[in-house]
């Protein structure tokens, strides 16, 4: 089996369930931050040193002003009431995106989060929010001024320092990226769910690690 380090998440489909269960899509996307935590929880215990959740696309933005406004409540909500715990799990939390565009009271509060988990170890939980992935490459490429390589290139990503994604998984039935990645995702497994994102469960992971672990990766060789 090849070793799992790094598991990346399009979390589709909160807003589709409150909708499906008549309370809304604000409701649906309370219930998608119990599945995040869910989803933590079991891979601290498989011991995954990596996973990233795509919180809040840089194309969000064009979603109704209280929709927005209400996603950006709950995290902040999430990391004033749960910052603790967060801690003493040895949970550390990246942000990866373009935060400038974020509300100072929320970039105070996600800024606070990454320094208070900054020496935690058992895992790495990165936060895609206002992130793109086109963004993110062409940002890359205007820090390198000369002598412009791979290895070069890829240390200007938010994911510097990181290995890729080995496995991303996408539910609410899409089978797109969504400006999510794109260069670190270019030898990922890539597994489509219909199931929405508030659905998704430890044993849907579980069935995908499995399935993982029976693929060969080859990476151009035979």
């Amino acid at each position: 089996m090849s070793k799992l380090n790094h598991i990346a998440f399009i979390m589709d489909g909160n807003g589709r369930w409150g909708i499906k269960n008549k309370r809304g899509r604000n409701f649906g996307h309370l219930k998608g931050v119990e599945t995040v935590k869910k989803i933590v929880t079991y891979s601290l215990k498989l011991n995954i040193p990596i996973v990233t959740f795509y919180v809040f696309s840089s194309e969000n933005w064009k979603r109704p002003k209280k929709e927005i406004s209400f996603l950006f409540k709950l995290i902040k909500r999430y990391f004033t009431d749960e910052i603790d715990k967060v801690v003493s799990e040895g949970i550390k939390i990246n942000i990866i995106g373009d935060t400038k565009k974020l509300s100072h009271d929320l970039n105070k509060i996600l800024k606070n989060t990454a320094q208070l988990t900054k020496k935690n170890k058992k895992i790495i939980v990165n936060l895609a929010i206002n992130y793109g992935s086109k963004h993110e490459i062409l940002n890359a490429f205007k820090l390198m001024k000369k002598n412009i390589n791979i290895k070069k290139f890829e240390k200007n990503l938010y994911t510097s320092n990181m290995p890729d994604p080995d496995i991303l998984i996408r539910t609410g039935g899409q089978k797109r990226l969504s400006n999510f990645m794109l260069w670190q995702l270019a030898y990922s497994e890539l597994f489509f769910l219909d199931k929405l994102w508030p659905d998704f469960k430890s044993s849907d992971l579980k069935k995908i690690i499995k399935k993982f672990s029976k693929i060969k990766r080859n990476f151009g060789a035979l």
